[in-house]
């Protein structure tokens, strides 16, 4: 009677556990010479390793020129993806989400440009580059829960086409989601907290360091700047969820892991782990 118990106990646990969705968001640097001894070459291992300790189920990166995403889909092979680059598929930075094949089945997936003409290669407003969001619909296989996630890098100058980007996304969102799943939303959005586009943000979403059940963990920013010997204090990568959605926040995280007093990119990842009700 006792391991009948025992047994019933650990398949519970395992059952809850099974829940949870563990998210990443990282803005992995580009590949670019001039960063030295901060390079890819000199960073991609770590940047692996640290993938695979935390183990996402779905992670979103940027910055990602079409030989970073090849090393890490030959490194992290339990992972498949989605997404091209901002110069179309094969040609420039991207922001990609990878999943991790066994667990989740990819319904539907697109890339758009954050501009006038989201639909064809293109630079939006008065934005310093082209500007793209990737999405895809997933669902669980075991547990047959969908729900959608969009990644995106907005730009880094233009005020307008950040805003404007925003509401692009948003508008997506609402096209696309006519069964009203759930829908999680990252990236490096360029944006401090009391900018316009978190204020945009927010009146439709809710970040997920505002709604998690554990006290959020980690440093308050998530820009480095390989800067090692500096606080972490610039805020400019998120998670956002739903309003409608059924994702409960358990744990938010801001991963500030170094090795030989380096950081694997020049941003911070954002972990956190959602239980889909």
């Amino acid at each position: 009677m006792k391991k009948i118990k025992l047994l019933i106990l650990f398949i519970w646990a395992f059952q809850i556990n099974g829940q949870n969705i563990k998210i990443m968001t990282y803005n992995i640097r580009l590949d670019i010479a001039s960063d030295g001894e901060n390079d890819w070459t000199h960073r991609k291992d770590f940047f692996a390793s640290q993938i695979q300790f935390y183990d996402p189920e779905i992670f979103g990166i940027h910055e990602a020129l079409p030989n970073q995403v090849n090393d890490i889909a030959a490194v992290l092979s339990q992972y498949d993806f989605v997404g091209i680059g901002r110069d179309g598929a094969g040609k420039g930075e991207s922001s990609n989400i990878f999943y991790k094949k066994e667990r989740f089945k990819m319904l539907e997936s697109n890339t758009f440009w954050l501009s006038e003409t989201p639909n064809k290669i293109s630079k939006g407003w008065d934005a310093a580059y082209p500007r793209v969001c990737t999405y895809a619909l997933f669902k669980e296989l075991k547990m047959k829960r969908i729900f959608w996630v969009f990644n995106t890098h907005l730009d880094h100058i233009g005020v307008q086409a950040k805003a404007n980007g925003i509401r692009l996304i948003l508008s997506k969102i609402n096209e696309l989601n006519e069964k009203k799943y759930p829908v999680v939303f990252m990236g490096d959005l360029n944006s401090e907290p009391a900018s316009e586009v978190i204020a945009i943000l927010k009146k439709e979403m809710r970040d997920t360091r505002d709604v998690s059940e554990v006290k959020a963990f980690g440093p308050s920013g998530t820009f480095n700047g390989f800067k090692h010997n500096e606080p972490v204090v610039l805020l400019l990568d998120y998670i956002f969820i739903s309003d409608e959605s059924k994702f409960k926040v358990k744990k938010f995280a801001v991963l500030s892991d170094s090795k030989d007093l380096k950081y694997p990119s020049d941003h911070l990842p954002v972990y956190i782990e959602l239980d889909y009700k």
